[in-house]
């Protein structure tokens, strides 16, 4: 029996978006609720990428669950520090008990270790000094603060 590759990442970024108010679509084919998030800015700072989260044409499409599971699916584009542009696309899950789940949905503080809140993030860029994110994958540990979510984000290497 072979033993597991490890699983070795590195901590590129932390983000730090701010969303305005949801439009409520109403449910989907598959009985979601969906919601679609304005992404209104935010700020990247790390050892790898610093920038602005560029608004107006950013958002999640939130789907939520009936038991305020959410899926989340969001485009959004960084404007490095460099000048760079980088497009970022990511997939998520914000799952917890109930009750957690309601808080976070009032607005509340609720400490991110309390639930669950992953995401898988790709990347695109045509500036040169950030190529190498075309070929990275990144895992964000987020959490969500009333003033919006935040993201640490992991490079898998």
């Amino acid at each position: 029996m072979t033993q597991p590759l490890p699983l070795i990442v590195e901590h590129i970024f932390t983000m730090d978006i701010t969303v305005g108010a949801p439009q409520m679509a109403g449910k989907g084919a598959d009985g979601m609720d969906l919601r679609i998030v304005p992404v209104t800015g935010g700020v990247v700072s790390g050892p790898a990428l610093q920038g602005e989260v560029l608004g107006g044409t950013a958002a999640d499409w939130l789907r939520v669950e009936a038991d305020g599971t959410a899926h989340i699916d969001v485009r959004l584009t960084i404007k490095a520090a460099s000048g760079g542009l980088v497009y970022v696309q990511y997939a998520g899950i914000r799952t917890g008990a109930p009750e957690v789940l309601a808080r976070l949905g009032a607005g509340e503080a609720v400490p991110a270790s309390d639930y669950y809140f992953r995401t898988l993030m790709r990347f695109q860029t045509a500036a040169p000094d950030l190529a190498w994110l075309n070929r990275t994958l990144g895992v964000g540990v987020g959490q969500r603060p009333p003033s919006g979510p935040r993201y640490d984000v992991y490079a898998v290497r």
